[in-house]
């Protein structure tokens, strides 16, 4: 009876424990889940940078690849013949017109000249003669005292002295021009390319050239717009000037202003390109014939445009998207229809408003409905004026 007593109250005991043990579990737990709620850090919001939507006139453009074309690109050719004496302009210099490039050896050309100067003072004697002989024949002739005959043949030889003095002035001209093209000078300013007659060689005008001479400034610049632009240059260039950009060499601060001076006038077949040029004043000489440059082209302006900058537009299989922070700061996304780029900006045509926030980063870490917290960025930069 009495181990029957003492089962029972080891039984009480543990049952006592357990439900213990349970409250004390209860309330730490309780107590435990109300420390955490309260330590609990709040929900991340993205931080991420935005741009408002601007309004302003932009320039539409064309751009192309271009080629350089001189002007003038000729061969320095002897205008007589003779031996080089003297280059007097080095290779590959910048002249003027009317610079001495090349002297040929003069003292033939000299000589004839010379020789033609004597003669032509002999000639002056024979004809002052003859006028004096023609003269006092005619008061002969008067007197009675020279016969009509003779006085003919005086005037006959008299102007025959004339004829010849004539002929001595023509050969005379000959012979100074021919002594002038001893000295080979530019027609046009532009550089001289690289020497093809030493000092020494004998040269004539059917012979080689001397040296080649290209004007630099100013420079065609030819390109070639498609059929398609072909109505949008045609009626800008109705208009009046359309100025053109040359980018030289990839780099953005090399560009040279232009103008359209040239447009074809038929279209070829088998490039559906037509043939555009133009000119620009390339002063500092830099630019030489055979270069490629991108020509870009101004052909009318959008007043009031919406611009965004590029970096935000996104791509899904329903078109190109911009994400824009809403009043309540969550990201709205807005499927937009796209126009000319402008630098680092792009038009708008639909789909956004002016003073919209548009998000330029973090893209990949946002969606529709996130909430964000929008940080200003630098603004939107423009295309070169």
């Amino acid at each position: 009876m009495r181990h029957w007593k003492t089962g029972v109250g080891v039984v009480a005991a543990l049952a006592v424990g357990a439900a213990a043990a349970s409250v004390i579990r209860h309330n730490g737990g309780a107590m435990g889940g109300a420390a955490r709620a309260e330590t609990a850090p709040p929900a991340f919001v993205m931080p991420v940078p935005v741009v408002p939507v601007v309004k302003k006139p932009v320039p539409v453009y064309r751009e192309y690849t271009a080629r350089t074309e001189a002007i003038r690109s000729i061969s320095i050719l002897p205008r007589i013949s003779g031996y080089v004496h003297k280059q007097d302009t080095a290779d590959g210099a910048d002249v003027n017109e009317g610079d001495l490039l090349y002297t040929i050896d003069p003292r033939d050309v000299q000589a004839a000249l010379d020789q033609v100067k004597a003669q032509m003072l002999r000639d002056k004697a024979a004809l002052e003669y003859a006028h004096s002989n023609l003269n006092r024949g005619a008061a002969l002739v008067g007197n009675g005292f020279l016969a009509k005959d003779v006085y003919d043949q005086r005037m006959s030889a008299s102007g025959q002295a004339e004829a010849v003095l004539g002929m001595d002035e023509a050969a005379l001209r000959t012979a100074e021009l021919n002594l002038s093209y001893t000295q080979v000078r530019a027609p046009f300013a532009g550089r001289l390319g690289r020497n093809q007659a030493s000092v020494g060689t004998l040269v004539s005008p059917g012979g080689s050239a001397l040296n080649t001479l290209v004007q630099l400034s100013p420079i065609y610049v030819t390109f070639n717009p498609s059929e398609t632009d072909l109505a949008e240059i045609a009626q800008a260039k109705a208009a009046g000037k359309v100025k053109v950009e040359v980018l030289v060499g990839g780099n953005d601060q090399a560009r040279r202003a232009g103008e359209l001076t040239f447009l074809d006038n038929s279209v070829d077949r088998s490039t559906g390109t037509i043939v555009a040029r133009a000119t620009i004043a390339n002063l500092d000489r830099s630019i030489l014939p055979g270069q490629y440059v991108h020509v870009r082209i101004s052909l009318h302006e959008i007043p009031d445009a919406l611009m965004v900058p590029q970096a935000a537009i996104g791509s899904s299989q329903l078109g190109k998207y911009v994400y824009v922070v809403s009043p309540e700061s969550k990201v709205e996304q807005r499927l937009v229809s796209l126009g000319p780029t402008d630098g680092d900006g792009v038009v708008v045509a639909s789909g956004v408003t002016e003073g919209d926030n548009i998000i330029t980063g973090n893209l990949q870490k946002i969606g529709p409905g996130a909430a964000v917290k929008p940080l200003p960025s630098p603004k939107l930069v423009a295309g070169p004026p």
